[in-house]
């Protein structure tokens, strides 16, 4: 734990103080940090120490899943403008996670750069040495910087988090906070240009859906198929990233979500590598850019970047997946759809920015283009607030136009022990937003939500309190459409341990245009309650459950019946198992059930049970495995819904240099209880049959890809 003559000539930094769970209190145990630089790279060496060694969380895992272990973080503000930094962190084992903070939004985990970390345990804690490339970061072309500096430093089995310097919670920002480095002298990022290339190669059977008339299984033996993406920084600010003929065989499934009974579309988050990085340029109160929408593009350019006080993001992709989903003699056959999104934003002030924003999605002769403008402003070292106005512009094949707008504004006040924001927004009934994701038009809303923790002192609990959230909303002509009461009773425990249970009261008025069974307008009062725990004081067993109670809205009745409460059951469940310091294996369980008010007969249960194995035999080389079991055991008698089974299987081999530079062989297997001949009922809807299952889809591949960097 002794710095070397080489560590003792660089800049030390040793004053940390809490932020949890202690609001500016020195840290508990103490932390030397080192920092130096040359020509090419920056260099930070922590020396961390430790009472208690043989309880420090350090595990064997892949990159980016480490904080549930200890933590070190750099944070580098490097345009020193309080609103954005990379943030650089390492486990114990110099396991590496890097990603952006935005002032006002949080972490942006998309980032994703090379750069070079050794870690180790010592009989007194750990060391951790990062190397950061310059050609890595973004600054200003300037002789002499001057950088925003955060360092910081988590040990999750003691719930504490502590930075230096201080970043108080009471304070809105972190950023606002942050110390300054100084001493750069003729430093650039220097030439940085990357492709990386990939091939691959897979073996691919599916079942093929998209005419109703003629389900068939299609398939491929062996395709090879190639791509590039490539990243060229312009003036050492701005980043130029395309891809052509991007391929996704790696990307993870998406995690177990309830899609049963469902009034509304539910939201998957975006897990595509091209897609991720730098998505926080384009993020805005209202959420007008969901790339999910782009579902198979062959080719996409982004340009992102800073220049003084103006933020620039622009994005351009195609999207052959709206032509191929439809029959051979339909108009839209093979043709794409045209994505382009435009924004800028402009510094004022302190953390505070004003924006526009454009979309335009293009498909067949038909249009939808949206544009507006936007700003957050800090009214305090408290208060912020946020809005957002827009309209849209929308033509369907058929030629009919309309148009309408959207608006938001809140106002929010942050402190250690109380949260509470107001907000206010309305969606015309024309407002349409084909590249973002707005599940609900005509609708105005006001929400307010106001939280308060209590902090003891010299207790088991680290803070406790109740959290309030109530809405209302209406359509454009006064109809009442929902209201909310929702509330919370929270227990934060030391030792990562967390209880609580809510109560939620509710009602909806459903209306004739929403559901064509319904005579005229009705009301549906309902309400859940129930709680829920976490539980991750053990280094090696975590788990967490839910258990609740409620009545609910059947939306899913039989034909021509209308929607009806019904009364209903939840439970949620996980538990996360590590055997030893490489092997993590994560299993989750979710089960839903209604039953009818009027019999108290099973209307339907729906299960969901996954396991996650990842066994990660070095920093580069890993295994992981999923399984996943959905079944919806529907009584066909008192619902509209079909009897479904599905079982899938995933099996992944990683070997990571770097980002940029990797190997995967994989392999995916789906069952499902289809009808072998893929046989289709009089609505279209395939046969299902009661116990035996099928298997719809296979896949096995191999990617390369390596990054060249000049």
């Amino acid at each position: 734990m002794r710095p070397s003559e080489r560590v003792r000539g660089m800049a030390k930094v040793d004053a940390f103080f809490q932020r949890e769970p202690a609001d500016g209190v020195p840290a508990s145990q103490r932390t030397e940090v080192y920092l130096g630089y040359d020509q090419k790279n920056l260099y930070a060496a922590f020396i961390a120490f430790d009472d208690e060694p043989q309880k420090i969380r350090a595990r064997m895992q892949r990159r980016e899943d480490i904080w549930s272990d200890e933590t070190v973080e750099l944070w580098l503000d490097s345009f020193n403008d309080q609103r954005r930094a990379y943030v650089f962190a390492c486990n114990p084992l110099g396991v590496q996670w890097d990603g952006n903070w935005i002032e006002g939004k949080g972490f942006d985990s998309s980032y994703d750069t090379v750069w070079q970390s050794q870690g180790r345990l010592t009989g007194q804690g750990f060391v951790v040495l990062m190397t950061i490339p310059f050609r890595s970061l973004r600054f200003r072309p300037a002789a002499d910087q001057e950088w925003g500096l955060i360092l910081g430093r988590a040990m999750p089995r003691n719930d504490e988090s502590s930075y230096a310097p201080h970043l108080s919670a009471h304070v809105e920002g972190r950023l606002i906070q942050e110390s300054k480095l100084i001493g750069f002298e003729n430093i650039s990022p220097g030439r940085n240009i990357q492709f990386v290339p990939y091939f691959s190669s897979r073996s691919a059977r599916s079942a093929d859906l998209q005419d109703s008339s003629n389900y068939h299984f299609s398939g491929e033996r062996f395709a090879v198929d190639g791509g590039v993406d490539s990243k060229i920084v312009l003036k050492d600010s701005f980043v130029l990233d395309s891809t052509f003929n991007p391929d996704f065989s790696q990307v993870e499934s998406d995690e177990p979500q309830v899609t049963v009974n469902q009034r509304f579309e539910v939201y998957f988050p975006e897990r595509r590598p091209f897609f991720l990085e730098n998505t926080s340029y384009f993020q805005t109160p209202l959420n007008l850019v969901f790339t999910r929408r782009i579902q198979d593009p062959q080719y996409g350019v982004r340009l992102t970047g800073k220049t003084g006080p103006y933020s620039i993001g622009a994005l351009f992709a195609d999207d052959q997946g709206p032509g191929k989903s439809v029959a051979d003699d339909d108009p839209s056959y093979q043709k794409r759809a045209l994505f382009a999104v435009v924004r800028a934003s402009r510094d004022i002030f302190t953390s505070s920015n004003i924006g526009v924003i454009y979309t335009d999605r293009e498909f067949n002769g038909a249009y939808n283009r949206v544009g507006g403008v936007d700003g957050r402003f800090k009214l305090s070292p408290q208060w912020v607030a946020k809005g957002q106005l827009v309209t849209s512009s929308t033509r369907d094949v058929d030629g009919n136009y309309w148009s309408g707008p959207a608006y938001t504004v809140s106002a929010a006040r942050y402190s250690r022990n109380l949260y509470n924001d107001v907000t206010y927004s309305y969606t015309s009934p024309d407002f349409v937003s084909e590249a973002g994701y707005i599940p609900r038009t005509d609708i105005a809303r006001v929400s307010q939500r106001t939280q308060y923790h209590f902090r003891p002192e010299d207790s088991p609990l680290i803070s406790w309190g109740p959290e309030v959230t109530a809405s209302r909303s209406w359509d454009h002509d006064g109809t009442m459409l929902e209201w909310r009461v929702q509330s919370e009773m929270e227990l934060n425990f030391k030792g990562q341990a967390e209880l609580s249970a809510f109560y939620n009261y509710a009602g909806d008025t459903l209306r004739p245009e929403d559901y064509s069974a319904l005579p005229a307008n009705r009301d549906y009062p309902h309400y859940s309650t129930g709680i829920w725990g976490r539980w991750d004081r053990w280094k090696n067993v975590g788990f967490s459950a839910q258990y609740g109670w409620d009545t609910r809205i059947n939306y899913v009745t039989p034909e021509n019946e209308p929607p009806a409460l019904a009364d209903g059951s939840f439970a949620r469940f996980g538990a996360t198992v590590r055997p030893d310091s490489r092997l993590r294996i994560d299993n989750s369980y979710n089960w839903s059930r209604i039953r009818s008010q009027q019999t108290g007969a099973a209307l339907f249960n729906n299960h969901i049970a996954r396991s996650k194995w990842n066994w990660q035999l070095n920093r580069e080389l890993s295994f992981r495995f999923i399984a996943e079991y959905t079944s919806v055991l529907a009584n066909p008698y008192l619902t509209s819904l079909k009897p479904t089974k599905n079982f899938n299987v995933d099996f992944l081999l990683t070997y990571l240099l770097h980002p940029g530079t990797a190997l995967y062989v994989g392999y995916n297997s789906n069952l499902q209880n289809l009808d072998p001949a893929l046989r289709a009922d009089e609505s279209g809807s395939l046969l299902r049959t009661r116990n035996s299952f099928i298997n719809d889809g296979r896949q096995l591949f191999v990617k390369l890809s390596y990054l060249l960097r000049f």
